[in-house]
């Protein structure tokens, strides 16, 4: 039977997110689960880590492929250390530094700036990013020397402070922060901006994905588990259902002909529903539509008494 859902990656430093969707399936083949032509498996992943950054990266098998868009769009949670002194042309460790300073920050000047970049903020993204200007990757361009400029773009930080409170008072050469953000914020360009905010400068010396979306680290399993799949271990101790990529919206279980409906691609209009006890509690908006087994139908959306399917499962 082929899998569908998520296997949660706690990915390594060095590791790019398409090589751990490669990771997989290599698994997958060896384990005799990819399939071949049409009949393959498909395999995604819900979220670029650069390989320079460890932690949480969601790799949607099957049928849960269908849900990286949205899973793309989920706020994650960050863990990242700031190093003080040195700013690098890629705002990380790898990159040669640019520009330096002799100021270093007390913790409690770190904590006063902090609400200055929580909420919705305008940010100018790396220069060493894959945003594409006119075709192109920007890191692509920067690489070549070519002059490029960023425009701000808008995000939203929804929580940040100091990840782990530490005894003793002075100048620090670095802390570490936790930042619960938005799609499309960029960690790097946070710790520039603190930073400079703080009269210094600085780069990120560590980055480690703790949430995206529903999944957390504890939901995470090491490559060398992962590579367990391929030795002939179960995919199911590991493989995540497509539903828990689902868990921010309800799921309402219809009748056998609903669910019908639904898989043909029809629609349902509130007088199918009446009975239902989805529409005694009030359905609206999007939802999870399952069968009487509980096995995912469709993501679908119930919107001026009308059920219209987003995505529908083939399970």
């Amino acid at each position: 039977m082929k899998p569908h859902g998520w296997i949660i990656l706690d990915k390594p430093l060095e590791l790019g997110s398409t090589q751990a969707v490669g990771a997989v399936k290599r698994n997958l083949r060896e384990a005799g689960l990819l399939g071949k032509g049409n009949d393959k498996t498909k395999v995604g992943h819900g979220g670029t880590l650069d390989p320079l950054a460890t932690g949480v990266l969601p790799i949607a098998i099957g049928e849960a492929t269908k849900l990286c868009g949205r899973m793309l769009d989920a706020s994650k949670i960050y863990e990242f250390t700031i190093v003080f002194g040195e700013e690098t042309e890629t705002l990380d460790a790898e990159g040669a530094v640019s520009e330096t300073s002799d100021h270093l920050p007390t913790l409690e000047q770190v904590e006063a700036i902090l609400p200055q970049f929580t909420g919705p903020i305008g940010q100018i993204p790396p220069k060493y990013s894959a945003l594409k200007i006119d075709g192109k990757r920007a890191y692509d361009l920067a690489r070549s020397g070519e002059a490029i400029e960023m425009k701000t773009r808008n995000v939203t930080v929804f929580d940040l402070s100091v990840a782990s409170p530490f005894e003793g008072k002075g100048e620090l050469v670095s802390v570490t922060l936790s930042a619960h953000v938005s799609k499309g914020t960029y960690i790097r360009s946070l710790a520039r901006d603190i930073a400079r905010g703080l009269g210094t400068v600085g780069h990120v010396s560590m980055l480690r994905r703790t949430k995206a979306g529903p999944f957390t680290l504890a939901h995470a399993i090491s490559l060398d588990k992962l590579n367990e799949i391929g030795k002939g271990a179960d995919i199911k101790h590991y493989l995540l259902p497509l539903e828990e990529g689902l868990d921010d919206i309800p799921a309402f279980a219809l009748t056998p002909d609903q669910a019908r409906l639904l898989r043909q691609g029809m629609t349902l209009d509130e007088q199918d529903l009446i009975g239902n006890p989805a529409h005694k509690q009030g359905l609206h908006g999007l939802f999870l539509a399952t069968d009487g087994d509980h096995s995912p139908v469709a993501l679908a959306e119930f919107i001026n008494g009308t059920v219209k399917v987003v995505r529908g499962f083939n399970l």
